[in-house]
């Protein structure tokens, strides 16, 4: 039986899936370099952007369609950690006007944590991978 939570996490996976992909797509194609530019002015490490684009790129695909779901969240968890506390705390939750705060941010790491304790999702391929005996 269909239950609304599983229709909710499956949601939240699909959109959390995107963004991330969005996000790591655009590191690479705005030039990986330049992102690595970033990370350097913040004091870290420039290879850091080629890890954190990645995660994001091949992450989101693997949220999208539920592979690893629960490993890919806590990765995204970490990821949002570090640009909040890193990049983005210092100008506000919404941000000075020039630069946007770390709003969305709050928002992805909530959605990640959910999705790295929840059970399950409808249509992921977790659940034909690690199928359940319980069931």
């Amino acid at each position: 039986m269909l239950k609304k939570y599983e229709m909710g996490a499956m949601l939240l996976r699909i959109v959390l899936g995107f963004t991330f992909f969005i996000h790591g797509l655009d590191k690479f194609q705005g030039g990986i370099s330049n992102t690595a530019g970033f990370f350097e002015s913040l004091g870290i490490p420039g290879f850091l952007a080629f890890v954190v684009a990645l995660i994001e790129l091949v992450g989101g695909i693997a949220m999208i369609l539920g592979i690893g779901t629960r490993v890919v969240s806590v990765l995204f968890v970490l990821i949002m950690v570090g640009a909040i506390f890193m990049a983005k705390l210092p100008l506000g939750f919404l941000g000075d006007g020039q630069m946007a705060g770390y709003e969305l941010d709050v928002v992805l790491l909530t959605i990640s944590v959910y999705l790295a304790i929840v059970n399950k999702s409808m249509f992921a391929l977790d659940n034909v991978i690690f199928r359940s005996k319980q069931e």
